[in-house]
């Protein structure tokens, strides 16, 4: 099941819907979004946005840090947010800037808990444990992971030794990155010195299967003018292969640098891609059918200069192919500017920026996020922004017309006790025909130093039953589970849900 394939493009429809506030239609190009609750979600200084079920409910869930210290909570009830972040026990202040908010299950008892990495040295992380939907309680020092002295970014959860659980990586934005595996519930600091231990100052890392050998390696976007890394997982031990893969990135001068990654299949090739948001030109590594990698951003259309922070793909349009969302800014501190890019993917491994500066969708300068939150089938777009005098957390939703919604599916991965653990784990479609239509990752990392525990999204070409195939890693290698003549329509407004096998 290895055939290469191509897509072309759907058009838009503009819909106003729910709880969403009346816009002026897009222009011809601009694709159709509309904005939900802007009143309650516009909070000055929002830095990093994730999602995740975390009453189990069935819905996805907002976490967003602000600069205050605080971390809000909204509830999804059926598409409208209720702010419960207070009296379920998030931090409500502090002063400290939690850079980075991921979702996982690091305890296995069924309940999604979320780390915030804290910015300042002097500051400590948090874990906050999920105890049953009704409350969050910080156990950082009780299982080893404050992670002191740290100016943090990206923080994984990560099962980088197949053992079953989640483990953390722990970038430092201005000191050496560290590695914590889990025993039983409780952290330790491992790889000392070396490997993944890496000093550069590291902002992005995610982690995805780059040489197929059944675990997890990693990419990191360094800043200040130093080169990119791959470590590539050797079980106990890593390397780093960026320089013999071509990925340590250009030349840089010190106000350059990579900022963040995004791991996505966006030629349909089976295999996976990274987008490097930079200061400098972003990045984009294809990667070849002999594992090697090729950059192709300014040969794609998405290698432009515009001081990019975060992105995260996402077929919003459901025509089958992924889309790109690029966070960025304009302007001198203290007067910085949204500067987005949404480009979009024509199929033919080339994208178009279908944004402008007045564009209602330029909001953002941090933290992006495609989420389908209202289960309808389509993606709905979730930004923050930092430095403006307004700022906010914006939720956007798809208004796609309804007969191109339900040409999407969504898988959710789980592992054998139906956790969020298995992040890495690799979705692919085929037709009837065993041609392969599209690949997605649950992904380790991505958007602005975040994680989600989400299904993963496909746009489909038509509603004909497909293959879905999940690739798991585990000890003895790739481990694939097959599902036959699944129908999506049979999976409208909720998930097909894959279990890894015992």
């Amino acid at each position: 099941m290895t055939t290469r394939r191509t897509t072309s493009a759907v058009a838009f429809v503009a819909a106003i819907v729910g709880l969403a506030s009346a816009q002026a239609p897009p222009r011809p190009g601009e694709p159709a979004f509309t904005p939900v609750q802007p009143d309650l979600l516009a909070m000055p200084n929002s830095l990093a946005n994730t999602w995740g079920d975390y009453d189990n409910d069935g819905d996805l869930d907002l976490a967003v840090s602000l600069g205050s210290g605080e971390v809000r909570l909204y509830r999804n009830d059926a598409g409208a947010f209720v702010s419960v972040g207070a009296e379920l026990g998030m931090p409500q202040a502090g002063g400290q800037e939690f850079r980075g908010l991921s979702w996982g299950d690091f305890d296995g008892d069924g309940f999604i808990d979320l780390l915030g990495g804290a910015t300042s040295k002097e500051a400590l992380s948090v874990v906050l444990r999920n105890e049953g939907g009704k409350r969050f309680r910080d156990v950082a020092a009780e299982i080893g992971l404050t992670i002191p002295n740290r100016s943090a970014r990206q923080t994984n959860w990560v099962d980088y030794d197949n053992d079953g659980d989640l483990d953390v990586y722990a970038t430092d934005r201005a000191g050496d990155n560290r590695m914590f595996r889990n025993d039983g519930g409780r952290f330790t600091h491992v790889f000392v010195g070396v490997g993944p231990t890496d000093g550069r100052p590291t902002v992005g890392a995610c982690w995805l299967d780059m040489d197929d050998d059944g675990d997890l390696d990693l990419f990191l976007a360094n800043q200040a003018g130093a080169a990119d890394a791959m470590w590539r997982n050797d079980g106990d031990s890593f390397t780093d292969v960026a320089a013999a893969l071509g990925m340590t990135g250009p030349k840089r001068t010190t106000a350059e640098g990579g900022v963040g990654c995004a791991v996505g299949d966006y030629d349909n090739d089976g295999d996976f891609d990274i987008f490097v948001p930079a200061y400098g030109h972003n990045l984009l590594y294809r990667r070849n059918a002999d594992r090697t990698f090729t950059e192709v951003g300014v040969a794609s259309g998405v290698g432009i200069e515009n001081h990019a922070v975060g992105a995260d793909w996402g077929d919003y349009d459901n025509d089958g192919d992924l889309d790109l969302s690029v966070m960025s800014y304009e302007g001198p501190v203290g007067g910085q500017t949204p500067l987005n890019a949404l480009f979009r993917n024509n199929g033919e491994w080339g994208f178009a920026n279908v944004l402008t500066k007045d564009s209602p969708l330029n909001k953002g300068d941090h933290g992006v996020q495609f989420v389908d939150f209202d289960n309808d089938g389509a993606l709905d777009l979730t930004l923050t922004d930092g430095y403006g005098k307004d700022g906010g957390h914006f939720v956007f939703r798809n208004a796609l017309a309804d007969e191109v919604k339900q040409r999407g599916l969504s898988v959710l991965v789980l592992d054998a006790n139906g956790h969020h653990t298995r992040f890495g784990a690799e979705v692919r479609l085929f037709d009837a025909s065993g041609r392969i239509l599209a690949s997605r990752l649950v992904a380790a990392g991505g958007g602005y130093n975040t994680q989600r525990a989400a299904p993963v999204h496909f746009g489909l070409a038509s509603m004909a039953p497909v293959t879905v195939e999940v690739t798991f890693m585990s000890r003895s290698g790739r481990k694939v589970q097959t599902v036959r003549g699944v129908s999506p329509a049979e999976y409208r407004g909720r998930s097909l849900v894959v279990r890894q096998a015992p």
